[in-house]
């Protein structure tokens, strides 16, 4: 008997020096918007209940000794305004990696380097979610079966190398390149992917400036696509030639007390081999700041389509190009 009580105590105590060696932390975003929207979903003017990214995660690591760490990250997509779920129930990044001195190594799946390095610096008035995200930005990163590299931190330089294999029918190999430079109020980034078979390419530069109670920042991206349906992943689209495009964004905040007053602006040129392709998007957004993980907001959008390529929204008769638009207002929570 005493030696099982023994064996026991041993046992627990085992348990409670792995526990301490281990952490894991439970995180998430709901955000949801009443909006009346115009040319989105339907030709014409509704008002919707409007999920903006919501999202559940679990995210730890455990302290491997030699300052090494084992970590992992799954994060649950999910429609705040139906409680469906969003896609794949890990449409979040999922993957699993090893970090230490030399950087860290993850596998699975991973947003785009390249995005989170650029355009996603821009979005800061709802976190580039819902309808007034990025709609110009092209994205050609898969996100799945993604293996990454991520630099130590070199006097506030981050680089970042990854490759995502091309499995199934409409994926290629992207080779995804991304860097992050901070200094103080300054912050830079750029980034570059490519998909092997498709040649399609795309490079941006951004910048971020905090001066006082001012932010302002922008980025520049130009595409090459060589092939449009690889890059839509739409078979009906596949061998045609879109050409290059230039796409500047430019974005300021102006924070006063508790109040963001936000305005970003987007302007997309013709592919060149796609007359009447360029676009404009614009966004007025206002937050309040009810706590440090409690917003809320109000926000309009509108994206100005060119008459021979939608970027967002429904199409009318004979499939006449519409632009879209949205009055928002919203509650943001991070936990």
């Amino acid at each position: 008997m005493k030696r099982t009580l023994i064996v026991a105590a041993v046992a627990a105590l085992g348990a409670n020096a792995a526990l301490a060696q281990s952490s894991v932390t439970v995180f998430g975003r709901v955000n949801t918007s009443v909006e009346y929207q115009k040319n989105i979903a339907v030709d014409g003017k509704q008002a919707v209940l409007q999920n903006n990214a919501s999202r559940l995660g679990f995210k730890g690591t455990e302290d491997l000794g030699g300052g090494l760490k084992a970590d992992f990250y799954l994060e649950h997509r999910f429609n705040s305004d139906t409680g469906t779920t969003t896609g794949d129930f890990w449409s979040g990044d999922a993957w699993v990696g090893l970090s230490g001195g030399f950087g860290n190594i993850r596998a699975g799946r991973l947003t785009s380097a390249a995005y989170y390095a650029t355009a996603d610096w821009i979005g800061m008035h709802n976190h580039d979610t819902g309808t007034s995200e990025d709609k110009l930005y092209t994205y050609l990163s898969g996100n799945k079966n993604t293996v990454s590299y991520q630099t130590p931190n070199f006097a506030g330089f981050v680089g970042e190398f990854s490759v995502s294999a091309g499995e199934g029918v409409d994926d290629n190999k992207v080779y995804n390149l991304a860097g992050n430079y901070d200094a103080g109020p300054l912050h830079l980034g750029v980034g570059y992917e490519r998909q092997a078979e498709s040649k399609n390419s795309q490079l941006a530069l951004r910048a971020v400036y905090e001066l006082g109670a001012f932010t302002f920042g922008g980025y520049y991206q130009l595409s090459d696509l060589k092939d449009l349906g690889a890059a839509l992943r739409d078979p009906s689209s596949r061998g045609f030639d879109a050409g290059k495009r230039n796409l500047f964004r430019l974005a300021g905040m102006y924070t006063l007390g508790a109040s963001e007053f936000h305005v970003n602006v987007g302007r997309a040129d013709d592919w060149d081999n796609v007359d009447g392709s360029k676009a404009t998007q614009w966004t007025l957004a206002y937050n309040y700041n009810l706590s440090k993980r409690t917003k809320v907001y109000a926000f309009y959008t509108k994206v100005d389509n060119g008459r021979n390529l939608s970027y967002f929204g429904a199409t009318g008769a004979n499939d006449t190009v519409l632009d879209p638009s949205s009055f928002a207002v919203g509650v943001r929570h991070n936990f």
